[in-house]
Order: structure tokens, then C-alpha cells, then sequence
């Protein structure tokens, strides 16, 4: 039982800087050949996990091949458009100018009622709003919706707006995230000063969010939380 526990733990680990190596992609997001060395890795993996009088080896040097194969792929693919193409396909306009492409969609084998769900997931609701609409290689739908469809924006009202600035989590759970702090170029003199001004011990924070320009907003945790 002990050997079966320490070849899962093992296999676990293999399997998840597996992934991470191959790229951090959601599953949704994969391309065809990224999923089914997905799929070929774990099922490789259950192996020697399942079997105690399988050498782990087999499970090992198979899944190191699938990954040094995917690496290799990505790579090609970086290096070569018809070998992109070759391996995912190419992106299909199924809306062209406000226009269904029935003959694009047939060879999709996507009807009618799966187009309009896909665009609900959108926020679009109503086939006459988009302008044009666009497979991806990994199964996605892109919607640019027309013109008349689309809520304006600063640019179009004339209004001047602040730079965008990013908000990140610099203390989650009473941690200090110091990745956080430097992106915001901030430092943990600066979190002690704001915990000190405010007269709040950083065990109680649940969540505190800042940003480059020291603008910062502290969630507590809820008295059932805190210690």
C-alpha cells in the first residue's frame, strides 16, 4: 500500500510539471494535438499507478517522449505557418458581413442552434447584431458585433478618462504576496505603514488589493474566520 502511495505521489508530479512544461493553457484553449497528448499522458500515467508490478520506468520515459514531442511541435508551429496550419487548421469566418456562411458551417458540422448558443456565451443574442463571427482553430467563437451594435466608448463620447491602472492582491489569507508588491513597486515598509495607520493587524486581512499609484482597499476577515 505504501509503495502504491509513494508511485501515485510520483506519478502526480511528473504529471503536473508535465503540463506545466507544455504550456499553461486551459483545457478549452488546447489545440487538437495539445489535448491528445493531454489525454496520452494521464492515460500513460494511471499505469504504474494502477499496476505495483509495472516498473514505474514505463510510465516515465513514455510521458518525457510525449513531452519532448510537444515541445518540438509548439516549436515547428512557431517556426512555420503551413506546419501551424497543417496541425490545427485555420480559423473559419462562419458571420461574414453580417451574413451566415451556410457552406462554411456544413463543413464545421455546426447547425444553426449551436451558432446561437455560442453566441449567447457571447452576450449576443440576436444573430442580426454581429458583423462578423469567427471559428478559432481551438473550437472558440469570436464576435465582433456591428457598429450600431456596440456600446460607445470614451473615445467615440469625447470624455477623458484616468490611465487604467492595475489592482493586485498583495495580502491574501494574512500572507504577503512580495511578487505582487514589486509589479506595484511597492514594499512590505509600505504594507507595515497602512496596517499601522489604519490599526489593523495583517492576521485579520482576508483580502488587500493595491496598485502603483498606492491606492489600496482591505477586506477583513469574518469574525467566524479569524482565530
Amino acid at each position: 500500500m505504501f509503495i502504491s502511495l509513494i508511485r501515485a505521489v510520483i506519478m502526480y508530479i511528473v504529471v503536473v510539471c508535465a503540463i506545466k512544461f507544455m504550456g499553461k493553457r486551459q483545457i478549452g484553449e488546447l489545440e487538437a494535438s495539445e489535448l491528445v497528448i493531454t489525454f496520452m499522458i494521464s492515460d500513460i500515467a494511471s499505469i504504474p499507478m494502477q499496476n505495483s508490478s509495472q516498473p514505474i520506468l514505463s510510465g516515465l520515459i513514455p510521458i518525457g517522449v510525449l513531452v519532448c514531442l510537444e515541445i518540438l511541435v509548439s516549436w515547428l508551429m512557431l517556426k512555420s505557418y503551413k506546419f501551424r496550419t497543417l496541425t490545427c487548421g485555420k480559423c473559419v469566418i462562419v458571420i461574414n458581413d453580417g451574413k451566415i456562411n451556410q457552406k462554411e458551417l456544413h463543413k464545421l458540422r455546426i447547425n444553426v442552434y449551436d451558432l446561437c448558443e455560442q453566441l449567447r456565451q457571447m452576450n449576443v443574442f440576436s444573430i442580426s447584431d454581429v458583423a462578423y463571427a469567427i471559428m478559432e482553430t481551438n473550437g472558440k467563437l469570436s464576435v465582433l458585433k456591428k457598429s450600431e451594435k456596440q456600446p460607445p466608448d470614451s473615445s467615440t463620447l469625447k470624455v477623458q478618462t484616468e490611465k487604467s491602472i492595475l489592482d493586485l492582491v498583495v495580502i491574501s489569507e494574512g500572507k504577503i504576496n512580495d511578487y505582487s508588491l514589486s509589479i506595484c513597486c511597492l514594499n512590505r515598509q509600505w504594507i507595515n505603514d497602512i496596517l499601522s495607520k489604519e490599526k489593523i493587524n495583517i492576521d485579520d486581512i482576508f483580502i488587500m488589493t493595491a496598485n502603483k499609484n498606492k491606492k489600496f482597499n482591505i477586506i477583513k476577515k469574518e469574525r467566524n474566520e479569524q482565530k
